[in-house]
């Protein structure tokens, strides 16, 4: 009798478990149920966030569900990375990653390193512009260099924070061409946005971003790209030269965006976002639309893009060696 009853037992918990599982199964598979957080390291009104707004645009089509951007900035994108990493990993907090996610560990800031995410796809790279006023004494890349090498600290430049991508681009080329990487005159700021408005008013002489995020500076005559900081041309700006071509050099940083999410969100969420990302970068609408506002679509899947990303940190974390900028 005692034999029977935990037998029976025992198929009501085993049935009960079965139940639970499928219970569970059913409700990742309805992911998502409710609005999801999309969190950018960076400013309003910079090339990440306009470009994470289109994302979240098109993942809100996909899914029938409101995909929330959210600006949460701060040390050079370490408060919006560090919170994109430390979110739950339900899936129900995702972000727009950078490059800069890759660069903090080396310069000794705790909080975010390339094995705290989860890596989903990448939409968008872009390699890095140098920018003027359009009424700068020096109407080219080589008349620039020709003033930084007469005095490295009377030339004022920006674009984000110290150690951050456009920074290290700036004073990768430098040191390339022979100026002291540690005697360059830098503007800190949480972004192009800000070092942009800073071009436009005189403060500084510099800003190295994408040519995209300085299209209506340029439309608007104020400003001028004078060279991408690459190795080859980009196909959106097919008439800038490169600074490979200029100087002859081989450093090209290549910034990426990329939708991630914290350490250990379920697998399911991946495979779903990362297909839709890629349904996403191959509509031509999407294409046309990004094109139109000076970006390139450049997708990557989940395994491919950790690659890109473990390669990305050793080459930085070179260029930061280099700098003094490594802890």
């Amino acid at each position: 009798m005692l034999k029977d009853v935990i037998k029976t037992g025992r198929r009501v918990f085993c049935a009960t478990g079965l139940a639970l599982v499928a219970t569970a199964g059913a409700a990742m598979a309805d992911w998502p149920e409710k609005a999801v957080t999309l969190i950018v390291p960076w400013s309003a009104g910079g090339g990440t966030d306009a470009t994470a707004r289109a994302v979240a645009s098109e993942l809100e089509e996909a899914f029938g569900q409101p995909f929330n951007v959210v600006n949460r900035t701060g040390g050079g994108g370490l408060v919006g990375h560090s919170a994109i990493a430390n979110a739950k990993a339900d899936g129900y907090t995702l972000g727009i990653i950078t490059i800069e996610s890759t660069m903090y560990a080396a310069q000794g800031l705790s909080g975010v390193t390339p094995d705290d995410f989860t890596y989903i796809g990448r939409f968008n790279a872009d390699p890095i512009g140098i920018n003027i006023a359009a009424d700068a004494p020096y109407g080219d890349a080589k008349g620039l260099i020709g003033a930084m090498e007469e005095d490295p600290m009377s030339i004022a430049a920006s674009g984000a924070n110290r150690g951050g991508l456009s920074h290290l681009a700036w004073v990768g080329l430098l040191d390339k061409l022979g100026i002291p990487a540690d005697q360059v005159n830098w503007v800190a700021s949480d972004g192009s946005a800000p070092a942009l408005q800073q071009l436009a008013s005189g403060a500084i002489d510099v800003v190295s971003t994408s040519p995209a995020e300085a299209q209506s500076l340029v439309d608007a005559g104020e400003a001028k790209t004078v060279a991408l900081i690459s190795s080859e041309r980009s196909s959106l700006y097919p008439d800038l030269p490169t600074t490979s071509e200029i100087f002859g050099t081989d450093w090209s940083p290549l910034p990426f965006r990329a939708v991630a999410g914290p350490k250990g969100i379920p697998d399911e969420v991946v495979s779903k976002v990362e297909a839709a990302l890629k349904d996403i970068t191959e509509d031509p609408e999407f294409i046309s639309l990004m094109s139109s506002r000076g970006f390139s679509v450049a997708y990557q899947d989940a395994a491919t893009f950790e690659q890109t990303v473990k390669s990305s940190a050793e080459g930085l974390t070179a260029a930061m060696k280099s700098a003094g900028l490594t802890q």
